[in-house]
């Protein structure tokens, strides 16, 4: 036997006994199930030596990507190099950005006008053609690991676009693709699913179903109604899905991204949103994973509140997802700067740091997505601010409508009875870089600057990996231009999806200037992350009571040490009162020794602390 296949069997037997009992527990159906293992193999076959090497590697360093140096950004391939190609002649600017882990936004062929932003697939095995092409891909994942920088990429789960293949021959008739799908010849079910389904966009694209008239059919569509929902009560949507996603692996993505995972299980009488067999599947595609490419990166994009989220890790025994999004942390930072009251965020680290340290969050101050206020409310009410009212506040707040406003913002799906909305910019625009360069007012140039890095600095300090959003580095402001696209008008989103403004790297080695000043900074943050081990994932965190509800205070410890992270969220000096008079600590960014126990912080000003030896 060759040493390839004793490995791929050794690997095999690890996983099948269990992998073949959920199966079969989901579908009954040994034909399909040896389907699935016989499509396993010649992924595996397939699978180029470089990678197979690579799998080796991760597999003797199963958290090589929870180590102190990673640091992610991501990207929109059109946005920021025009291709694939122009992506790959940019890697010099991306490792200067200290950056070793970057996401292609969706990049598979979709049917523009109905893309959904790309999240519409009509080809898994396809890229857009205005990108370029597969080989372009698997050429750009070779070049990024030949610097040692690992790719992500988006795999769509619950749904297709109605362009794609499947969807053409289902609307066609064929019964075997409908039954990929969830038709109905009449209103009957899809009316018992919508008593208890919630609608993502009830304002744009309300409803679950969509009516088909060429062919008097209702098709279930959770999000828009050109992306028809898979059925993976149906053995081989899930062989097919999973081919998919293996395909994309020996392509060289290192990490998947499993986009609205929750979704892709449907019953009736639910709301078919975290179902138990949701897990099963998860489960089952990462030992599918663990067998044919062990060192790809499963990271599952749920937009819940923590104790939904959490689950999607699996066990320590059985798990699931390797990272997930830190969604609400991402909300409830936006819902400080606004605020200036940290008590909020700190019951949010309270929650993250009672976690398994096993758990690996992605935190990011801005994506690609907007922003939704789904905040711990009970726990607001208890002091005084009310879910409708302080949502408007906040809206009203980063939209610029309030007197102290600094924030530039669009609200995107707004609901007009009910005022909810989400909120759309970019990070710079939020802290108020575009408002106070609009005005030319220094001095709110220098507080929006701090801010900015600030948050950054925060962002850095969390457990787990960093992520930046492109053009956050140099501080690029909204792009108002999405308006005069009438393919684009119509979504708010794309005011913090603009076109990477290359000209403003031009600028990062000119001192004074805002990008020299955010992107140095930023910079000289993530080099003391990536050189001190206590930032690595695996150091216990911890929320510490500051004695001020404007200044958020965390520490993480190890055997490499103890450094604590003070965050002031207003725009005043505020002292801090931490206690532990015996303690000696060091700045990292300047190596000053300070007394954390007693000390003021200037506005928006922070402090990373490493504690000294006696």
């Amino acid at each position: 036997m060759k040493k390839s296949d004793r490995i791929y069997n050794e690997r095999l037997e690890r996983h099948l006994d269990e992998l073949k009992w959920l199966y079969m527990e989901l579908y009954n159906s040994e034909e399909q199930f040896e389907a699935l293992k016989s499509g396993l193999y010649q992924f595996y076959q397939e699978r180029r030596a470089g990678l197979k090497k690579l799998d080796e590697e991760r597999e003797q360093d199963k958290h090589w990507y929870r180590r102190n140096g990673m640091l992610g950004m991501m990207l929109y391939t059109e946005q920021f190099a025009g291709n694939l190609k122009g992506v790959k002649k940019k890697l010099p600017y991306i490792k200067k950005c200290n950056v070793n882990y970057v996401h292609l936004m969706p990049l598979l062929d979709t049917v523009e006008g109905r893309s959904d932003g790309g999240y519409a697939v009509a080809d898994f095995r396809k890229v857009q053609e205005k990108l370029g092409t597969m080989e372009d891909l698997e050429q750009l994942s070779m070049a990024c690991h030949r610097q040692g920088i690992s790719l992500c990429l988006d795999f769509v789960m619950n749904h297709t676009s109605e362009d794609h293949e499947w969807a053409k021959r289902a609307r066609a008739g064929e019964k075997e693709y409908r039954d990929r799908y969830f038709f109905y010849d009449d209103y009957t079910v899809p009316q018992q699913y919508e008593r208890t389904v919630p609608q993502v966009f009830p304002t744009t694209a309300p409803g679950n179903f969509t009516w088909l008239p060429e062919c008097s059919q209702y098709v279930m569509t959770t999000f828009y109604p050109y992306q028809w929902d898979l059925n993976y009560r149906n053995p081989v949507v899930f062989n097919e899905m999973m081919f998919n996603f293996l395909y994309l692996a020996n392509k060289g993505i290192d990490v998947i991204r499993i986009d609205a995972v929750p979704y892709i299980w449907k019953e009736l009488g639910t709301d078919c949103r975290n179902l138990p067999k949701v897990h099963t599947i998860v489960r089952m595609m990462r030992m599918i994973g663990e067998i044919v490419c062990p060192g790809i990166v499963l990271l599952g994009e749920v937009v819940m509140e923590p104790e939904k989220v959490a689950p999607y890790f699996g066990t320590v025994e059985k798990p699931e997802c390797h990272m997930l999004y830190n969604v609400t942390t991402m909300a409830t930072t936006w819902n400080t700067v606004a605020t200036r009251d940290v008590r909020l965020l700190k019951r949010q680290m309270e929650i993250i740091s009672s976690l398994p340290s096993d758990y690996t969050f992605l935190n990011y101050l801005r994506c690609h997505d907007d922003i939704g206020w789904g905040l711990d409310y009970p726990l607001l009410e208890t002091w005084g601010m009310m879910q409708v009212p302080h949502k408007k506040f906040l809206n009203d707040f980063f939209t610029g409508k309030l007197a102290d406003s600094f924030g530039r913002g669009e609200l995107y799906n707004e609901d007009l009875v009910t005022g909810d909305a989400r909120l759309c910019g970019t990070t710079a625009s939020l802290c108020g870089i575009e408002k106070a360069g609009f005005e030319q007012n220094e001095e709110a140039m220098e507080m929006a600057i701090k801010l900015d890095v600030m948050l950054h600095s925060f962002m850095l300090f969390l457990s787990g990996i960093p992520m930046l959003y492109s053009g956050d580095e140099i501080g690029q402001v909204n792009d108002y231009t999405y308006k005069e696209n009438p393919l684009k008008a119509e979504d708010s989103r794309y005011l913090h999806r603009g076109d990477f403004k290359w000209e403003l790297t031009d600028s990062i080695e000119k001192p004074d200037t805002v990008q020299s000043r955010l992107f140095h900074a930023l910079g000289r943050l993530e080099e003391i992350r990536a050189a001190e081990e206590i930032f690595d994932a695996s150091a216990s965190f911890k929320a510490l009571d500051t004695g001020n509800d404007s200044v958020l205070g965390l520490s993480r410890e190890s055997s490499a040490g103890k450094v604590i992270g003070l965050f002031n969220f207003s725009s005043n000096t505020c002292r801090v009162q931490l206690g532990n008079e015996d303690e000696r600590y060091a700045s990292l960014v300047d190596g000053t020794e300070v007394k954390p126990q007693d000390m003021d912080i200037e506005g928006n000003g922070f402090y990373w602390l490493k504690k000294l030896d006696r």
